[in-house]
């Protein structure tokens, strides 16, 4: 079984703009209000750790998979043998009139998908914030 989440917005940024605040760590807690803290380098085969106010008592590990600047970058996470897998993808394109499409899509699958996902929350509201923070940050820029 498969859950997933996801959220999309058009930002009046370029990529070049979004990416960077997508990629530098050090001003997330400025402009992300879902997340307490994040450290580690985000670069491709890089681990982070991520804090956030849906799981404030819990630092997850992620994986920088892949990085395409400024286009796409996932991140992800899991048990061995592939029993569970969260995959966090971003990715930018134009909008036509020098603005950005952002989306971001977390998908969870594995064998064990059905029993983990229900112990996670909903996150509809925790990617809007996430997307409308971001859009906020670059629009400011």
């Amino acid at each position: 079984m498969t859950k997933h989440y996801s959220v999309t917005r058009t930002i009046d940024a370029s990529p070049d703009t979004v990416w960077g605040l997508l990629t530098d760590v050090a001003s997330y807690a400025r402009w992300n209000p879902t997340v307490i803290a994040i450290t580690g380098p985000i670069a491709a085969g890089e681990t982070i750790k991520l804090v956030s106010t849906v799981s404030p008592k819990r630092a997850f590990k992620l994986k920088v998979t892949s990085v395409e600047p400024p286009e796409k970058m996932v991140w992800s996470d899991g048990m061995p043998f592939g029993l569970f897998k969260g995959e966090r993808t971003f990715q930018l394109g134009t909008d036509g009139d020098g603005g950005t499409r952002f989306s971001m899509t977390e998908v969870f699958s594995g064998p064990l998908s059905g029993l983990i996902s229900k112990s996670i929350p909903d996150l509809t509201d925790s990617f809007n914030q996430f997307a409308d923070g971001l859009k906020a940050a670059a629009e400011s820029c």
